[in-house]
């Protein structure tokens, strides 16, 4: 069973950063898979911020190029298997619950749909 934990969530003014993490487990390693981040605000669709492939591979939306980077600790031989996000020069737009996505047919998709293992999302609060 596949399982994704975030941390790292928190406040911070505009103009800071923060960086989230997600714990991995139940994996099989030796097979492709793609995981991303994403995000969603009341009363807005989730709206994918990247994603990374096991080949290493990343795409990021508009929204977040040149301020985000997506990166992964994750192998069978990793102590840590975790998904990480640094987020620069947060904006007040940046404002939403930030999920973990994982599938493990290393297609990567680029709506929620495609993503069938999720973390329960925390919340990342930027102030003007």
């Amino acid at each position: 069973q596949v399982q994704l934990v975030e941390s790292g969530g928190g406040s911070v003014q505009a103009g800071g950063a923060l960086r989230r993490s997600c714990a991995v487990s139940g994996y099989t390693y030796s097979s492709p898979y793609c995981m991303g981040w994403f995000r969603q605000i009341p009363g807005k669709e989730r709206e994918r911020v990247a994603r990374i492939a096991s080949d290493g591979g990343t795409r990021y939306a508009d929204f977040v190029k040149g301020r985000f980077t997506i990166y992964k600790d994750i192998s069978k031989d990793s102590p840590k298997n975790t998904l990480y996000l640094q987020m620069n020069s947060l904006t007040p737009e940046d404002t939403a619950m930030y999920y973990c996505a994982a599938n493990d047919g290393g297609y990567c998709a680029t709506g929620p749909d495609g993503y069938t293992f999720w973390g329960p999302g925390t919340q990342v609060t930027v102030s003007s």
